[in-house]
């Protein structure tokens, strides 16, 4: 089943998937994806991980780290949970 899928420089992931893995319903992840609680990051894989992408996402206390197949397919799926610890400098937003 391919979960993310790509068309017009735009990237669409299963709601579901992402939900799951931040721990929420999917209303609340596209709530807090417009506010701006979650963000990402995207990244396309080069020599030895050439063909893979990579997705990450962050909210105040969660990263999802997603690896995906040029066809859309989920390879990985992580998450991080920072607790109540605020997200690393590396990680946050300018």
């Amino acid at each position: 089943m391919t979960q993310i899928s790509y068309a017009d420089d735009t990237i669409e992931v299963d709601a579901g998937v992402l939900a799951k893995a931040f721990r929420i319903d999917a209303d609340t992840l596209k709530r807090d994806m417009r506010s701006g609680a979650i963000t990402s990051l995207f990244e396309r894989g080069e020599d030895g991980d050439a063909g893979k992408v990579r997705l990450t996402f962050f909210s105040a206390s969660r990263r999802v780290r997603i690896t995906a197949d040029t066809e859309g397919k989920v390879l990985t799926c992580s998450a991080l949970d920072f607790g109540k610890l605020p997200l690393p400098a590396s990680a946050r937003r300018p």
